[in-house]
């Protein structure tokens, strides 16, 4: 018998530990499964799509917890692994954060009780109803005795829905992350693809998603502006199903892979793709008109409406900024057994889902 010592290796240090990254999204499950490939770089091993069924995400909440816990185990099945651990993510409306300052030489426990007292004037629920959270981010720039701390908290049932859905697919959820800091952590492996890996450059990262369009404007990984604007890939599959009369799976189908009729491109597609540059091109005057930049180095396209063939050269003729597909996966290694192809394709969509992977790497 041999014996599989990575295995062993792994219980006893837990960074070694496999960990997938589940993204729920309002549309589909997501999952990244990252392995180790010497020196603490990560190699894709696995990944994996699973449609949810329509309406079982709304709005970010699960509305159907057992038809997301059977998506979920249909995409382990698919993923193809013996890893049970996950990492998920909550919606960043879901969580209230809070930057706060405390003295450096406060023991973890005294923190503690110092965090709750702070949490109690920022958060609009009763403690006990919320899950709470903190995590040390580094000295105070203001002060060189205090340190600064993130406080993260969310109210208990949206934390517990998502650990419901994954324990009843028979998963071991490890780690509890939220989206926007998942994608932050994918989105500085993206920049490492521009020129001078993005440095001193103004980045826009525009996630387009089923429901809305979520830009985020970033500066050497300082956030500079955000906006949420209300336009998704649903627009395209609802004018779909409108203009042949299909089902919502048939709709999406079709979008993905299916053969479309003669006047999609013409009459369905390019005048989606059209509004979404508008979009695009209508955030970036916001920012310029509400701060005091005036310009944009590079759009970073992200999200299931970016996988659309086409949208980055539209987007960056409409916007005259230079405009790249999102790939976090762009740098690593990948196993054989994924076709790197269909990977490249995809990986607008796994932003999330390979944020929550990397976790496994941390200190």
């Amino acid at each position: 018998m041999q014996i599989d010592v990575s295995a062993i290796k792994s219980i006893f240090n837990p960074k070694l530990r496999p960990l997938i990254g589940v993204d729920i999204s309002s549309t589909a499950v997501k999952m990244v499964e990252l392995a180790d490939a010497g020196k603490g770089q990560p190699r894709v091993e696995r990944y994996a799509i699973e449609p949810l069924p329509k309406d079982a995400v709304v709005d970010g909440n699960l509305a159907s917890v057992d038809a997301v816990s059977e998506t979920i185990q249909r995409c382990w099945k698919r993923l193809g692994t013996s890893t049970k651990f996950i990492a998920l993510a909550l919606p960043t409306a879901a969580v209230i954060t809070k930057k706060i300052t405390l003295p450096a030489s406060l023991r973890e426990q005294e923190m503690e009780v110092q965090v709750e007292s702070e949490a109690n004037q920022y958060i609009p629920f009763a403690l006990e109803e919320v899950n709470l959270d903190f995590q040390v981010i580094g000295p105070a720039p203001s002060s060189p005795d205090d340190v600064e701390v993130l406080l993260a908290a969310s109210r208990k049932e949206k934390v517990e829905d998502r650990v419901a859905a994954a324990e009843v697919a028979e998963l071991k959820p490890v780690v509890m992350d939220v989206e926007s800091y998942a994608v932050q952590a994918a989105y500085e492996l993206v920049t490492k693809q521009l020129p001078g890996e993005g440095a001193g450059q103004i980045i826009a990262l525009v996630d387009v998603g089923a429901a809305a369009t979520k830009i985020t404007i970033l500066k050497d990984n300082q956030q500079l502006y955000s906006r949420e604007q209300a336009f998704g890939g649903s627009m395209l599959t609802d004018e779909i199903m409108r203009a042949y009369g299909m089902g919502p799976e048939e709709a999406e189908n079709l979008k993905r892979s299916g053969t479309p009729p003669d006047n999609y491109e013409t009459e369905i597609l390019h005048p989606f793709i059209e509004n979404m540059a508008q979009e695009v091109a209508r955030a970036l005057q916001f920012f310029f008109t509400s701060t005091p930049h005036n310009e944009v180095h590079h759009i970073i396209l992200a999200g299931g409406s970016a996988l659309i063939p086409g949208v980055a050269e539209i987007v960056g003729q409409r916007t005259n900024v230079n405009t790249i597909l999102a790939d976090p996966f762009a740098g690593m290694a990948i196993s054989p057994r994924i076709r790197a192809k269909q990977l490249a394709t995809d990986a607008p969509s796994l932003l999330v889902a390979c944020g929550l992977a990397l976790r496994k790497f941390d200190q």
